[in-house]
Formats: structure tokens, sequence, C-alpha cells
């Protein structure tokens, strides 16, 4: 197996849970906030640090204040900021290129963009949907789900749109988007799998047999 799939989500869709579930059937490592604990060994900066900038848009008022941070930044010319999303990146691209696995957020499709085997996908699904997920799971009232359901989204189409220069939950930037209520997220695991087996294993069309 070769493939490499990366998820981008709406919060309150799922998507975690469908990326984790995806990675022990197949068997595959699985990277969330783990990408940013690799990400941290490898350039030295605290993993505070990524976590602060973690899926959070450009903000030059919060970067100035943490560029003062004492880290012992080794005088690269670039921001905090600026150091932390190439770190990751990096991470992205190492990670990958060591096998597949499945990737959460973090512009990691961008990241292997041009890869082969990359399979990217957005998985999203209806509001009152997530809103009830997001209820039941932080123990929280459907207004304060609704709210912090419009606050997670913001703030990672932001950082979505920032580094990748392409818009967030958009069919155009990904290979699939899937609803994940369409199915229920056992379904989309099995459609996932299905789809990687695909991409696996090609089966012709009709058009691309050699009639002789």
């Amino acid at each position: 197996m070769k493939t490499i799939i990366t998820i981008g989500r709406q919060f309150g869709s799922g998507g975690k849970e469908v990326g984790i579930r995806v990675a022990k059937e197949l068997g595959i490592p699985f990277y969330d906030k783990e990408l940013l604990q690799e990400a941290a060994k490898e350039s030295g900066l605290c993993e505070k640090v990524f976590e602060s900038f973690d899926e959070r848009p450009k903000s030059l008022l919060y970067s100035i204040a943490m560029d003062a941070y004492p880290f012992g930044i080794g005088g690269t010319g670039d921001s905090l900021e600026q150091q932390v999303y190439l770190a990751t990146f990096e991470t992205i691209r190492r990670l990958a290129a060591e096998g597949p696995c499945v990737m959460i957020g973090r512009c990691a499709d961008y990241a292997l963009s041009g890869n082969p085997n990359l399979l990217s996908l957005f998985l999203y699904a209806p509001k009152d949907v997530r809103i009830d997920r997001v209820s039941k799971r932080q123990n929280v009232s459907a207004e304060e789900a609704k709210s912090l359901i419009r606050k997670t989204d913001k703030r990672r189409a932001a950082y979505y749109e920032y580094y990748a220069s392409r818009k967030w939950g958009v069919v155009d930037s990904y290979d699939f988007c899937l609803n994940t209520h369409a199915l229920g997220l056992g379904g989309t695991v099995e459609l996932i799998q299905a789809m990687v087996a695909h991409k696996e294993h090609p089966i012709a069309s009709p058009t691309e047999i050699d009639p002789t």
C-alpha cells in the first residue's frame, strides 16, 4: 500500500473519528496532534508554540508578541509563525515519505501536492447534525455548540486559505468531499477504504482496454 490520505473537515463532522478508524482498518499510522509533536522535535521549538499556532490564521499582532517569546530561535530571518508552519510542512512531507498514513488538517493536502500517492478528502455534515454531535461531545448547550462550530470552522478556513491559497471546503480543492451523515461514520470509513483500494489497484474502463 502506498496511499497517503489527508482529511480536511468541518468541526463536528466526525472527521477525526473517521480518520482514526480508517487508519486502524488499513493498519497505517494516524497523525493529528502527533504532527505537532514530531515537528517540535525536529525544529527544536517548544511544542506549546505549535499548539498556539495550530490551524490558526495569520495574525500580525499575535506574531509580533510570539516572536518576542524566548524559545531560542536561531536567527533564520523568518517570523516564529513562519518557522512553525515550515517545520510542520516539512514534517508532513517526511512522514509521507516514510509510507502510507492518514493525516488530519494542517494543509497536509497542500504540502503533498503533486504526490501521486495522495488521496485528499474533505468531510462535512449538515449543521444540525454537527451541533448535536458537538453538544453531546463537549457537554455544552446547542447554542454554545453552534458558536464553537462557527468559530472553529472560520479559523480553519482562514488558516487553510492563507497557507494553501485555496478555498477551504470547496470541491475544487480536494479529490473528494464526503458528507459523513449520508452514510454514517461507519459507511464513510468503508467508502474511503474502497477509494484507497481502487487507487491502489485501478480497474481499467472499457475505453482503456486494448481491443486486440
